[in-house]
């Protein structure tokens, strides 16, 4: 594989600075002691070293390090916070509080007390407690919510007898929803204020609200909704997982009774991490309902490492420069954009970051192209990149032959000045060194009769699913069903001599699930495999029904 020109294997290492101190130790790895705050003028601050004896564990470089040595290849992450590429670089001060708090022993109980009075006083909340991400911190809010603190309602779940339904406005069904089915809930949507008064019965637990700020000025407003709840003593939960903690916070100004967060986004603490701040009675049944007591959270144990370096995270979200962090993150952008000027059919735009109250709040560059001019698109640029000597992780999109628009995003969150100049080379290398990409091979030929009912079996890592394709079929072109056993989604595809593909999008509740069928067809059967996105793929096999 060809080495991104420009840019050697110390200059990954240095990351700003970041070299071993006093050339005794290696880096502690790529970017982690990024320093959080840059200078007033935007420009990025000193690199900040912790010191050999504040950090005693290093472990190699860029190239060699624990990921490698069992096959790994880290990345350079322009994805942003998301959790499937590793969530944020935590802080200095983070890995500091969490290595300290490994080397005691605490009583778990006296510690939350204490660190939810001061997660309170940080976040301008009654009280706060640390969890294991936004989800479990969904979970453990909404038992809060059905059982409190009453025991026997705690070990009763998920078989809840009277306190068992969610209320939820359509427009914020999403996958992390699941925190709350999991607890055994029924979610009830509604679209309009007066659907969510309806709606309301002795059996409902709680309002959940994802945070929006396109909503703030409409009669679904968290302000409007929570005083719907509070006339009728139902609490309100919101998640504003990967939102900035702003202080005054917005969402309990608004009247919500539970506010969630993720630690490990824009806040830098631990990526397992998640803080849950509002009513102390609340977040006190939140915290009962998990680890260290045997109740239905147990499974999320969030241990004394992980509370304090998210205690630590937070304390920093208070000191840092934020406006500062922006002016810097879009001198990054605009570093990528300038230099893709001039290159044909190429276009880039730096993205300012969206309003406060938005989600990923940081901005970022689109750069997009023809790719019949510049011969790569972009699905084939991010795998490029993906393969580089040093690995780049980016979304893309464009595919050939039908769809050559092309377009790559980078986003500045987890970047380092070192990796801005890193990425921007690699990009325009890519568009100016694309290498040959020829189309996809279509069979031909008289198309294989595909029309009818299939039984389908799927054949997961692990058991099988039983389904039944419904097709029809206008010379290559396909359409139909696609029966599941819970769940139907309508089908489209082709069939090309005896090569067929068929796709779908499962609705399965907050998440349609991706179905990309590919497969050949023998008379009267048809197999191949299906791709599932981040469920991964399957084989499958239909024989006419």
């Amino acid at each position: 594989m060809a080495k991104t020109t420009g840019w050697s294997r110390r200059d990954v290492l240095k990351q700003s600075g970041m070299l071993s101190v006093a050339g005794a130790v290696n880096v502690l790895a790529p970017a982690t002691l990024h320093a959080a705050a840059p200078a007033k003028n935007g420009k990025p601050a000193a690199g900040q070293v912790l010191s050999a004896h504040e950090v005693p564990f290093t472990d190699g470089d860029f190239h060699d390090n624990l990921f490698t040595r069992i096959g790994l290849r880290p990345l350079i992450n322009c994805r942003g916070t998301i959790t499937a590429v590793s969530g944020s670089t935590s802080l200095p001060e983070v890995k500091q509080a969490m290595y300290n708090a490994s080397l005691y022993h605490v009583r778990m109980d006296e510690m939350m007390d204490a660190v939810g009075a001061e997660l309170g006083k940080l976040c301008g909340a009654e009280w706060g407690i640390a969890t294991t991400g936004t989800a479990a911190a969904t979970c453990q809010a909404t038992i809060a919510c059905i059982a409190g603190t009453d025991i026997e309602k705690s070990q009763a779940l998920p078989y809840i007898k009277k306190k068992d339904q969610v209320v939820i406005p359509k427009t914020s069904r999403n996958p992390y929803d699941i925190g709350v089915r999991m607890c055994g809930a029924e979610m009830v949507e509604f679209s309009t204020p007066e659907e969510l008064e309806a709606k309301i019965s002795d059996r409902t637990a709680m309002l959940y609200i994802l945070a929006n700020p396109r909503w703030d000025d409409t009669p679904m407003s968290t302000k409007n909704l929570a005083a719907i709840c509070k006339a009728k003593g139902v609490p309100v939960f919101v998640d504003a997982a990967a939102t900035e903690p702003d202080l005054p916070n917005p969402h309990l100004a608004a009247g919500a009774d539970l506010v969630a967060y993720s630690g490990g986004k824009c806040m830098r603490g631990p990526q397992s991490a998640g803080l849950l701040i509002g009513n102390k009675s609340l977040c006190k049944a939140a915290y009962f309902q998990g680890s260290p007591h045997h109740n239905y959270g147990r499974a999320m144990k969030c241990s004394k490492e992980e509370t304090m370096g998210l205690l630590a995270a937070v304390r920093a979200w208070r000191k840092r420069d934020h406006a500062a962090e922006q002016v810097m993150w879009m001198g990054w952008m605009q570093q990528i954009a300038d230099k893709m000027k001039g290159l044909p059919s190429v276009k880039a735009t730096v993205l300012p970051p969206p309003p406060v109250g938005s989600i990923d709040r940081c901005p970022g560059v689109r750069i997009e192209w023809d790719a019949a001019v510049t011969k790569i698109t972009g699905t084939e640029l991010s795998r490029k990149l993906d393969d580089g000597a040093v690995r780049i992780s980016l979304g893309g999109t464009g595919t050939r032959p039908d769809h050559m628009k092309s377009s790559v995003i980078v986003w500045a969150y987890i970047l380092t000045p070192v990796e801005v100049g890193i990425v921007g080379d690699a990009i325009y290398e890519a568009l100016t060194k694309p290498g040959v990409y020829p189309d996809p091979i279509v069979p031909t030929g008289e198309p294989a009769s595909v029309a009818g009912n299939w039984a389908v079996t799927i054949h997961y890592v692990r058991g099988t699913g039983e389904q039944r394709f419904v097709l029809s079929q206008s010379g290559n072109d396909l359409t139909g069903e696609q029966q599941g056993e819970i769940y139907h989604a309508p089908f489209k595809g082709a069939v090309h001599a005896d090569q067929v593909v068929l796709t779908s999008s499962l609705p399965v509740t907050g998440y349609p699930i991706p179905c990309n069928f590919k497969g050949t067809v023998k008379g009267n059967t048809m197999t191949g495999t299906v791709t599932m996105g981040e469920y991964g793929e399957a084989t499958w096999e239909a024989v006419r029904a």
